[in-house]
């Protein structure tokens, strides 16, 4: 049975300044639909969500809504002015005698609706623009990123909610379960087009790519025929023969239609430039403790995090994730317990609050500036692993265009700011990467390519995160952070912590857990009973940390010799004796790392 018509767009065409946002675009929205709005950043998507809200006016075309329909808009960044508090803002639209509803929906989504706007976050306000939108319930749901500044729980809850809905939604995110499990129909914006499929996004990136093969086969296709009519007429003319003036105007033609065409737009470049290898243990944590004030973070938590794990930290948003990521890198002291960091660390740090990028600044400045990127005497060069780059032609690596190098960093989207601080992180050499949060506003595209870089990476990752597939695309071990001191490390993802985790009882909530012993392969174990040491294993437990440091340092003046691309063609004796010498110290740091291992738990540390 043919459903009804929502809302109805027809010749649309927007204009910003430049190119055409849109041109020509017509789509229908139809009772029930449950539709994933999907693009690269910057693609248009918000833009086409307000103007089927009504909230931007196009340049051509009518935008026809059903009679009697009602539709709801959630935005990212709500203007809360007027309202004294956030369940003032987000019942503003109801009749007094259904407040209630507000109170509901802040349940589920963990907001205070008493809470002054004034000293509201981002992401408080994001909150009650969505409890607004769920509360008024209309017929029609605009939702533009619902999930960025929810935590796991909160996003399962919204999900159910969705999944419950008799309305029709047109969604924006980038969390690809949250689409996975709610989307039965894509709109897909690639430049300035917009195409629908009647299939769900898990189905997305099939029909995507079903597509571009198409458009790359069509291309080559008229290449080849651009070159035999172009072969035909310079032959025509050394022939000295009457050119067919027919064939010469549909070769021009072919041309104007082969130069029409957009390019694709990229991905980024992303990439990571290895450091120096650390030491085989990258933090040892025991007894790790702290609170503030009345409130607990971690209680006796102990964790070891060896060199190329990924571990990831999850809970609901205050339970204190980005304080034990800064206590596990000693940023900030515990209450009690210790925490070791290896040798030869170079830390890069992602922040969620993106602190490191001055709003003021130009993007320009953001990279030329940096004290780590900076090329002496040079304000137009960059470092980049090593190679000096110039400014411009490193941001257009990470999607930036040339006109956006002298704009103020408050000018970019959540996405922008992630691309741009991602830019500052891989320029340098690392081998431990902090990663607070990176997920959040990024393109599906660019979290694939990110997730596929972090794969590649030889050092050791610490992340806090709250996409469920990222989480299990990346993680080796992940720590749950549960409330009131509970913290358990698990080995895999999401999926695999969901398996394992048993319901704690009542009585032990406020103890601190452990994985089971069968999980205890990834997640960082119980120090065993003291057995003791012999006086030998004692001296040579003492004795190891100046080993390891030796033969770090000669690893690393054997590396850099051997950096000297002419040496293997200037002395290649020297080079088979520096690489045999690398090779055989390489496996003696190995060697002499598991021997401080199983030392070190055989004292009981």
């Amino acid at each position: 049975m043919a459903r009804a018509p929502l809302l109805q767009l027809s010749g649309i065409s927007l204009t910003f300044g430049g190119n055409p946002v849109f041109d020509g675009l017509d789509l229908v929205v139809q009772t029930g639909d449950r539709v994933a709005l999907v693009g690269r950043n910057g693609s248009g998507k918000s833009t086409l969500l307000k103007v089927m809200a009504g909230i931007v006016e196009p340049d051509h075309g009518s935008r026809v809504l059903s009679p009697g329909t009602s539709v709801g808009y959630m935005e990212q960044d709500p203007d809360l002015s007027g309202f004294a508090t956030l369940g003032d803002y987000a019942a503003s639209a109801l009749d007094p005698s259904e407040a209630y509803k507000v109170d509901m929906v802040a349940e589920g989504l963990k907001f205070d609706p008493a809470m002054p706007t004034s000293t509201a976050s981002g992401g408080q306000k994001r909150r009650a623009a969505l409890a607004k939108l769920l509360a008024e319930a209309p017929e029609l749901m605009l939702i533009d990123e619902p999930t960025n500044h929810l935590d796991i729980e909160a996003i399962g809850w919204l999900e159910k909610t969705l999944a419950e809905t008799r309305a029709g939604f047109v969604l924006i995110s980038h969390d690809r379960a949250f689409l996975n499990n709610l989307t039965r129909a894509t709109l897909w914006i690639d430049r300035g087009e917009v195409r629908r499929s009647e299939q769900g996004f898990a189905r997305f990136e099939e029909w995507r790519d079903k597509i571009w093969a198409d458009e790359d086969e069509a291309r080559h296709k008229l290449d080849r025929k651009i070159k035999a009519e172009a072969r035909w007429a310079v032959e025509g003319i050394s022939a000295r023969r009457k050119r067919n003036q027919g064939r010469v105007r549909a070769l021009q033609a072919l041309r104007e239609e082969r130069s029409s065409q957009i390019k694709r737009q990229g991905t980024a470049a992303l990439s990571l430039a290895d450091g120096p290898q650390s030491g085989k243990r990258v933090i040892e944590a025991k007894g790790l403790t702290k609170s503030f004030g009345d409130k607990p973070i971690v209680r006796e938590f102990d964790l070891r995090v060896l060199r190329g794990d990924r571990v990831a930290m999850v809970g609901p948003n205050g339970v204190g994730k980005t304080t034990l990521l800064k206590l596990l890198t000693g940023e900030i002291e515990p209450d009690a317990g210790t925490v070791q960091l290896g040798t030869n660390l170079e830390i890069a740090v992602f922040d969620q609050n993106r602190a490191q990028l001055d709003p003021e600044a130009t993007l320009w400045d953001s990279l030329a500036n940096d004290p780590q990127m900076a090329v002496s005497g040079r304000s137009d060069q960059v470092m980049v692993r090593g190679v000096a780059k110039h400014v411009v032609a490193y941001l257009k690596d990470f999607l930036f265009d040339e006109a956006q190098a002298r704009a103020p960093v408050k000018s970019l989207s959540g996405g922008e700011k992630a691309r741009l601080l991602l830019a500052r992180i891989m320029a340098r050499e690392s081998n431990l990467l902090v990663l607070d949060e990176p997920t959040n506003d990024l393109d599906v595209e660019t979290l694939d390519l990110l997730q596929d870089v972090l794969g590649e990476y030889d050092g050791t990752v610490i992340l806090v995160s709250h996409d469920r597939d990222f989480l299990d695309r990346v993680a080796t071990t992940t720590i749950a952070m549960e409330g009131n001191a509970r913290v358990t490390a698990y080995p895999g993802g999401w999926s695999d912590y969901q398996a394992q985790k048993d319901p704690a009882p009542a009585e032990e909530a406020s103890r601190p857990r452990t994985a089971k012993p069968a999980q205890a392969a990834a997640a960082a174990p119980k120090p065993a009973p003291k057995s003791g040491l012999s006086f030998t294993e004692k001296h040579r437990l003492e004795e190891l940390p100046g080993v390891i440091a030796r033969l770090e340092a000669e690893i690393a003046k054997l590396e850099r010799l051997m950096a000297d691309p002419e040496l293997f063609t200037r002395e290649p004796v020297k080079f088979q004796k520096a690489t045999e010498a690398l090779v055989a110290r390489q496996q003696a740091l190995s060697g002499a790392e598991e021997e401080w291992l199983e030392l070190e738990e055989k004292a009981g540390g």
